[in-house]
């Protein structure tokens, strides 16, 4: 055990918490990222393939700002699926089309995960 004196104990304490909030920080963000890698990728396995271009074209884009960590999955190419692949939609002549789930169950599969995981990082120190 180290010994400080008293009036270093306050400089000591806070350079303590300081350590502690770095790591969290970083092994948040490491989980939030890996996190978007398995959301990617089961997206992409779930996802409907005809041709295989529309499975091909979901890309993670990094949308974090300052102390705020954030990923966006998306269809770079046919954006305009996805909610009518993932939903189903009505035919013009009567009738529904299949819905394809595929982006929301690769969602609800890791998110509950990550919050695991987040809450044992922060248990933990790091």
């Amino acid at each position: 055990m180290a010994y400080i004196r008293i009036d270093q104990l306050a400089n000591e304490i806070a350079n303590s918490i300081r350590e502690y909030t770095e790591d969290v920080t970083v092994s948040i963000e490491r989980e939030v990222g890996t996190t978007a890698d398995n959301v990617l990728a089961e997206t992409e396995r779930l996802a409907p393939k005809r041709k295989g271009k529309y499975a091909a074209s979901f890309v993670k884009t990094d949308k974090s700002l300052p102390g705020n960590r954030r990923y966006v999955i998306w269809n770079k190419k046919f954006y305009r699926l996805v909610h009518l692949l993932e939903f189903g939609h009505a035919k013009r002549g009567g009738g529904r089309v299949q819905a394809y789930p595929h982006l929301g169950p690769a969602h609800d599969k890791y998110a509950p995960r990550m919050v695991r995981n987040i809450e044992r990082i922060i248990r933990n120190g790091g």
